[in-house]
């Protein structure tokens, strides 16, 4: 039922460097047509380290691994997208409906194609309140059972981030820090909050791949959290006191469940004046050309 694209095909059988991009950020990440023109941006910049982009969705229920510009327009243009996490993904599939991917989904069928390298923006994780709401993303659990390098600026900033780390650390996946030894804030380069282990290459990281094959243990993921640069992140006194109106905004609201999220980021980006779209913008970027990277020197192993 997965249907891979005959370039990633291609470049899967002759063991060249693929790159899985989720669809998400096209969908439902930007407005149109700066949607489409970041989804070719992204790819572009992945063939330009010498990698194959498999950007991943779901489109009249079949799940794609690999677009061509027509099924990218679609993604980024049609009306009714649902976005879907891997829970989603058989009654899309059943239904015969169009989805673009989370993390989770896009995690899941990438390694089901053998795709072993995935760049996106930042995880889903555990949620402020949890021990009130139980509220925890889908992404962690998937990542802990599946064998993928995942590429990222840490975790949304408006999550719990060291209740996040602590379940990664439970659920047994591994995290480094990319040049950094500390864990990224997704809008910002340092949330704070330590890391056990860093890595400074991408021939580090894929040497860390090969540790996990040759060791045979869980199919779990390692995340390489890379920070967005300095001189490109969210000024960190604005985040803080725009992330603290937005938290008080969702309360009063009343906003729970999946719509916490969407709020949120709302809010940031409307009242930072479009700084935190730029700067997770600037994160995705780096993170993709990392991956292209790390790709290519994991082909190379």
């Amino acid at each position: 039922m997965l249907v891979v694209s005959e370039e990633v095909r291609e470049a899967l059988a002759a063991g060249r460097p693929v790159v899985a991009l989720e669809s998400t950020i096209i969908a439902h990440g930007l407005p149109r047509p700066r949607n489409l023109q970041v989804a070719l941006e992204l790819e572009d910049a992945v063939r330009q380290e010498g990698a194959v982009p498999a950007t991943i969705a779901v489109l009249d229920g079949r799940p794609l691994v690999g677009l061509d510009k027509e099924q990218l327009d679609r993604i980024a243009n049609e009306d009714g997208i649902r976005k879907l996490g891997h829970r989603d993904l058989p009654p899309a599939v059943a239904a015969g409906v169009s989805g673009a991917t989370t993390v989770s989904a896009t995690a899941l069928l990438a390694s089901q194609a053998g795709v072993r390298v995935f760049a996106t923006g930042g995880l889903g994780g555990v949620h402020r309140e949890w021990t009130v709401t139980q509220d925890e993303s889908a992404d962690l659990g998937l990542l802990a059972r599946t064998r993928i390098t995942v590429v990222c600026a840490g975790v949304k900033s408006i999550l719990d981030v060291p209740a996040t780390l602590q379940r990664l650390e439970t659920l047994g996946v591994t995290v480094a820090g990319y040049g950094t030894t500390h864990f990224p804030g997704f809008y910002l380069s340092d949330s704070g909050h330590p890391v056990d282990w860093t890595l400074e290459s991408p021939a580090e990281v894929a040497a860390v791949m090969r540790a996990q094959d040759s060791l045979d243990g869980p199919e779990s993921a390692l995340i390489v959290a890379n920070p967005v640069p300095e001189d490109e992140q969210l000024d960190p006194d604005l985040h803080a006191r725009v992330l603290a109106d937005a938290l008080h905004a969702c309360e009063a609201e009343g906003v729970r469940g999946q719509a916490v999220t969407p709020f949120l980021l709302d809010h940031l980006v409307r009242h930072t004046d479009g700084a935190s779209l730029s700067a997770n913008l600037a994160a995705v970027r780096g993170n993709v050309r990392l991956a292209g990277r790390i790709a290519a020197a994991w082909a190379a192993v």
